[in-house]
């Protein structure tokens, strides 16, 4: 048997992190077995459903390297085939029409509620002849459910899990102007895209057993089912925005790697042993849904930022600079002219290694580089004013003569350079480099002063020092 798993979002927001989640177990039980990874998107709901949250799926999933197998289906366009099923349905006497008005659905749902019943349909319209129905009524369909008995699903994480079928009610399939409800549209999306594993929330563990229910009355066999714990926020409530649960986009935003994310919210609910930084790559080859727990996972920001933080320093130094930047061109407003530009970058390449070991995410990354990019004279920050005081000034216009005829420009060299200055001045070596520091970079922090000095290059370099001098 093909493994064939789907993600099935509406597009009536962006792509939060529990969906993400959802999408990335799919994703990773189809690849693990050889299968197959299906996109549908849920966009029965036309009036909540927005072409800009379609491309932030979209767009979200191709982020976090999920990409789908075949077309994305959209559900809206099947309305003919689901309605075909309700009417099959009806035929076999499986389901019937409902005249039912709203008035009297709220009367029956309020007296259900007061008794304590779960099933707040009262059945009324089951047996009703067509003759009996009020005229000018658009009937609705609805499923006959079983009065009597269980409804048994044995699902890969949750276990056994059993309800007696007096709680489920006898669910609309079509609405009384033609349109099929999730339940029917799902079954039938479902069956004809030979899903065989439905991975989702533990949220849909009692849409579970309805829909069970209509692929016994459908003689099709049902998909295994496999509901996961919800995501958490710290405080163990339901996660929402005040946790920081936004969209994937806003991660992206935010300066965090896809892979970085990808590997938090793998760890949120699946564990491979002690192991905490797993890649895509290795997740296929270990990931199955035995080591999916069943209690919440709990969103940590601080723990994903730390994680971000690992990938970040792994990652490919000129992919980073190709992220950087567009940031910086922002930022700088049109100060990076093509010439300009291109020395940037290489500046940025060059010094990639010493700037990525300083930060967390790309936002970190890029304020820490903005250095290498603006041009002269710098701004100055308060703490590097401060530290560019009379005497700073003086040890920096003693040093200048020793950088203009340095031959060798190589960090090892500057290096050896400025500590032999420092020894002839007798003035300690951190009175000399940290006002260096701040002349050069416009800051009080920053990768090494020899690695920068490097970078800069000498005319720069130079530059930069004569500003800070002069009082520029």
């Amino acid at each position: 048997m093909t493994i064939v798993t789907r993600f099935a979002p509406s597009p009536t927001g962006f792509l939060h992190l529990g969906a993400a989640r959802t999408a990335l177990f799919n994703w990773l039980y189809a690849r693990h077995h050889g299968g197959r990874f299906l996109l549908r998107i849920e966009d029965t709901d036309r009036k909540r459903s927005t072409t800009q949250a379609l491309d932030a799926i979209l767009d979200g999933l191709r982020w976090l390297g999920l990409e789908w197998d075949g077309d994305w289906v959209s559900q809206f366009a099947r309305r003919p085939r689901h309605a075909e099923a309700a009417e099959r349905l009806l035929a076999e006497d499986k389901a019937f029409r409902c005249y039912c008005t709203p008035g009297e659905l709220a009367e029956m749902r309020e007296k259900a509620l007061q008794a304590g019943r779960t099933r707040l349909y009262d059945g009324r319209c089951r047996e009703r002849h067509g003759a009996e129905a009020p005229s000018g009524t658009a009937p609705a369909i609805r499923f006959k459910a079983p009065l009597d008995g269980e409804s048994v699903i044995d699902d890969l994480v949750q276990g056994e899990v059993t309800v007696a079928n007096e709680k489920l009610d006898d669910m609309v399939l079509l609405r009384g102007d033609g349109t099929p409800t999730y339940m029917l549209a799902v079954v039938v999306d479902d069956h004809d895209m030979e899903i065989t594993h439905v991975i989702r929330g533990d949220d849909h563990l009692t849409n579970a057993f309805r829909q069970y229910q209509l692929y016994l009355a459908l003689g099709w066999e049902a998909p295994a089912f496999a509901h996961i714990p919800l995501i958490h926020g710290a405080d163990g409530a339901k996660l929402s925005k005040r946790h920081g649960a936004l969209g994937v986009e806003s991660y992206r935003d935010d300066g965090c790697l896809p892979e970085a994310l990808a590997n938090y919210l793998l760890r949120l609910g699946w564990s491979h042993g002690d192991d905490e930084v797993i890649d895509l790559q290795q997740a296929t080859a270990w990931f199955d849904l035995d080591a999916v727990g069943r209690s919440a996972g709990r969103f940590d920001a601080a723990k994903l930022e730390n994680l971000n933080g690992h990938y970040l320093r792994a990652a490919d130094d000129r992919r980073l600079v190709d992220l950087v930047m567009p940031r910086l061109a922002d930022e700088l407003a049109g100060q990076l002219a093509e010439q300009h530009a291109i020395t940037v970058e290489a500046r940025l390449e060059q010094g990639m290694a010493g700037l990525k070991e300083r930060a967390k995410n790309i936002v970190e990354l890029s304020e820490n580089a903005m250095f290498y990019a603006r041009k002269r004279p710098l701004p100055l920050a308060d703490k590097a004013l401060a530290l560019l005081d009379s005497e700073a000034r003086r040890h920096l216009a003693g040093l200048r003569p020793g950088l203009d005829a340095a031959v060798d420009w190589k960090a090892d060299a500057l290096e050896k350079l400025l500590r032999r200055f420092s020894d002839e001045e007798r003035v300690k070596l951190g009175k000399i480099a940290q006002p260096l520091r701040a002349a050069l970079t416009g800051a009080a922090a920053s990768p090494g002063i020899f690695e920068i000095m490097e970078v800069l290059g000498k005319e720069e370099t130079l530059g930069r020092l004569d500003d800070a001098i002069q009082g520029a």
